[in-house]
């Protein structure tokens, strides 16, 4: 019988390798989406799994980049379309999009729509961006690839304790 193995530890074994080594500790593995035209990068650790896009309950009186909930496995995920919440155009979703789930391991059941994820990339082939700035505490900087694109870091954690991104209700309706 194969041996079950966890997201976590999976997600570890897949850094390790990512990394070059079965033993050592590695830098944490990214991983690439893209929202709305925008490339970034999520440390792997700090997020859960990437799904095709079930169907989103849409909640009233919400801000419209709050798609809704999404039931994953019977537990309940608030569901933002991170374009949207970026101040770009809503996600259509279809084939590529996909939800991203972080906040799990903070307690915090939160699922990010993005338009397409990319996959796993090594931190060794980044350069950091020392010309970049983005004044939003939950943007950790900016990277360069060997194509020259600016990919941008998500701070998970900051994210969700960033103010506007917890205050989904929209006063204005």
């Amino acid at each position: 019988m194969a041996k079950r193995i966890s997201l976590r530890e999976f997600q570890q074994d897949l850094s390790n390798r990512l990394a070059g080594t079965k033993n050592a500790p590695a830098k944490p593995a990214l991983l690439a989406v893209l929202a709305g035209g925008e490339g970034w990068l999520v440390d792997l650790a700090d997020t859960g799994e990437i799904l095709a896009v079930p169907p989103i309950a849409p909640v009233p009186l919400t801000q419209d980049w709050f798609r809704g909930l999404a039931n994953v496995r019977g537990n309940l995920f608030s569901v933002v379309d991170f374009p949207a919440f970026l101040g770009l155009s809503q996600v259509v979703t279809g084939s590529e999009s996909r939800l991203l789930l972080v906040g799990s391991r903070l307690g915090v059941n939160t699922a990010l729509l993005v338009s397409r994820a990319i996959g796993l990339r090594n931190p060794d082939d980044f350069d950091v961006d020392p010309r970049f700035h983005d004044p939003r505490p939950w943007v950790a900087g900016g990277l360069r690839d060997s194509q020259d694109r600016l990919w941008k870091r998500l701070s998970v954690r900051q994210l969700l304790a960033e103010p506007r991104f917890l205050d989904a209700a929209n006063v204005n309706h």
